[in-house]
């Protein structure tokens, strides 16, 4: 066991990056570099003045990095820029401004219901990739502003993620660990998600309640507008579409082939470069590189808490805390995984919790249970807690590097002022759901 000091060092520098994030005086970024750096050259200090087992290597370090995260992240990125270059997203942006005629409301409630259930099929990663784009174009059309209904889309697709096996990489990291198949989350966990989603859009209405009062300048010549002439290569966009769609397709069934997601995207990006005949500059101009690192610095400088065993300490005291009481643990691991996943992000915040419930089966009666349902109050927890800050899911980072590089930008303070309260109000409803389930199981047993 590491000794209690160097604990409190390795959390000092974590809650110090988070504060620079929050202040936002250097770019995400650079503040994420700097606290893995940290991480690494505090741990390297301590073991040069007191070797000691258990410190933060930077060969440890290199292993925290989910590479299948940033695999994933670069093959689609490739795809849905090699996409964007053919006028697609300008299409459906004047499809969708026509359907609406231009109303606010009703282009955030669509993008809103179409993000959530976008991210349960395919995942939040990768809707976020396709539906900002496109958000940002019909913004662009209309003269609007695109940042509510980039959050919008950012927050649905944390809640809609969280229905299926596939849809966010907390339940992908849940199933394989405790071998729950599709159809298990389909019938335990969707229809919570469903009943959140349509408690969370007059939540929307109210949280955007004054940005919903903008209105187009231009909606007649919009109207006016022809949408397939936008279409700039319609053999590019053809092959593109073929393309997504195998991916999109083995993105399902991935786990069953034992195919990592990364490599399912990275292929996918290669087939079309190939097919396609585009020169790599062209495509890797598409790739978000400040967003790659930022996401590689920060599984360097969380995994320096995890390494050290703070997880473990607050992992204990929370088997104690439960009292033996199934109900108690349950709203416990929901709000501590939603807390921990908020600070941390939610996939390192799961790879923790997973032994944790392993760790706490054996002290609760689950007789009569097919799947614990502490795996269910898992997924709850680290999904909609992905929605607590900027840092708690790669959705939110990728939907917010999308808009900063079109020129929106979603600070930190703005994202955390109206994300945090979503994320405890759809907690509150996740979790009364969840209990409600669990009782008349107990109740029918």
């Amino acid at each position: 066991m590491v000794e209690a000091w160097i604990q409190a060092i390795t959390v000092v520098i974590f809650v110090g990056t988070l504060v620079l994030m929050v202040l936002e005086k250097l770019h995400r970024t650079t503040v994420a570099l700097l606290g893995a750096a940290a991480m690494i050259v505090a741990h390297l200090l301590i073991g040069y003045f007191q070797p000691t087992d258990g410190l933060y290597t930077p060969d440890l370090g290199f292993i925290a990095i989910d590479f299948n995260t940033l695999g994933l992240l670069f093959g689609m990125m490739v795809i849905v820029g090699v996409i964007a270059e053919t006028g697609l997203f300008e299409f459906v942006a004047i499809r969708m401004a026509k359907t609406v005629l231009g109303n606010y409301w009703g282009l955030m409630l669509m993008l809103g219901v179409v993000s959530a259930t976008a991210s349960a099929f395919l995942d939040n990663v990768s809707t976020v990739l396709l539906l900002i784009p496109i958000t940002i174009a019909i913004a662009k059309r209309l003269e609007l502003n695109p940042i509510p209904i980039i959050m919008v889309e950012i927050l649905a697709s944390n809640v809609g993620g969280a229905a299926t096996l596939v849809g966010d990489p907390p339940n992908i990291m849940i199933g394989s660990a405790a071998n729950i198949s599709f159809m298990s989350f389909v019938i335990h966990i969707t229809p919570i998600v469903i009943i959140t989603m349509l408690v969370a859009i007059p939540l929307f209405k109210w949280m955007f309640r004054e940005e919903i009062k903008q209105t187009p300048s231009n909606l007649e010549e919009i109207l006016k507008t022809n949408e397939w002439d936008e279409i700039k290569n319609m053999k590019l966009l053809k092959k593109s579409l073929i393309v997504m769609g195998i991916v999109i397709i083995f993105f399902g069934i991935h786990h069953i082939l034992h195919i990592p997601a990364s490599v399912v995207a990275i292929l996918g990006a290669v087939a079309l470069l190939v097919w396609g005949r585009i020169h790599p500059e062209d495509a890797l101009r598409h790739v978000h590189w400040s967003t790659l690192i930022f996401f590689a610095a920060l599984f360097v400088f969380v995994g320096g808490l995890v390494q050290v065993g703070v997880m473990d300490v607050v992992g204990d005291a929370l088997v104690g805390l439960t009292g033996g009481n199934l109900l108690v643990a349950l709203v416990f691991i929901i709000w501590f995984s939603a807390m921990t996943s908020a600070t941390l992000s939610n996939i390192p915040a799961t790879a923790t919790m997973i032994p944790i419930i392993f760790a706490m089966e054996p002290y609760f009666n689950l007789e009569g249970f097919f799947i614990n349902p502490m795996w269910w109050a898992l997924s709850i927890g680290a999904c909609f807690g992905g929605n607590g800050l900027l840092v708690s899911s790669p959705a939110n980072l990728i939907a917010v590097g999308i808009s900063e590089k079109f020129g929106f930008q979603i600070t930190f303070r703005y994202f955390m002022r109206k994300a945090f309260p979503f994320m405890i109000l759809t907690l509150i409803v996740g979790t009364g759901l969840l209990l409600l389930t669990v009782v008349i199981q107990l109740a029918l047993m």
